[in-house]
């Protein structure tokens, strides 16, 4: 009988020993931010381990350590768009008007929320679907905002609206 040991297939926790440095390296020269680095690179290997991709079949673990953080990046500073313009509207309310802080916390999150539904969609697809669902603006009005046709608001609002039925939150 042989004492060699068979070589296993690699796992999660190998790509994360051997990668997760370099990955929170890569993401802290980005953010100028260690903590939010550390943060996106554990929600890096989250991702991994919740997608079907198998680690043993990754040719080039880097490239897709990456890609997913490069997508958790952009979802990160998308997030911080919408936190800055939703305090910069609040700031300039009248403080007697202004919402509590557990009420903002609710509203921040619900924007969250519904930004990442929208994710995914085209530009003028996720604006029309806006308009129409939060400012109640009709299909003409969006069209004429727009630029386009009715029936491409209609075709718009067909294509949101079977984004949201399909999304996989």
């Amino acid at each position: 009988m042989s004492d060699a040991v068979m070589p296993t297939e690699p796992t999660l926790h190998d790509l994360y020993r051997d990668h997760r440095g370099w990955l929170e390296t890569w993401l802290s020269k980005r953010l100028g931010n260690g903590s939010d680095a550390a943060d996106l690179s554990q929600d890096t290997f989250l991702r991994v381990l919740a997608s079907s991709q198998r680690i043993a079949d990754l040719q080039e673990p880097r490239a897709y350590l990456l890609t997913v953080g490069k997508r958790l990046l952009s979802n990160f500073y998308q997030r911080r768009s919408l936190e800055q313009a939703y305090l910069a509207a609040l700031a300039a309310m009248p403080e007697d008007c202004a919402p509590s802080p557990e009420h903002r916390w609710l509203l921040l999150e619900t924007l969250q929320a519904l930004e990442e539904l929208l994710d995914g969609l085209p530009r003028a697809v996720r604006r029309a679907f806006l308009w129409s669902q939060l400012d109640g603006l009709t299909y003409a009005q969006i069209a004429e905002r727009l630029q386009v046709s009715e029936r491409t608001i209609k075709r718009y609002m067909a294509q949101a609206y079977e984004h949201c039925l399909l999304v996989d939150l």
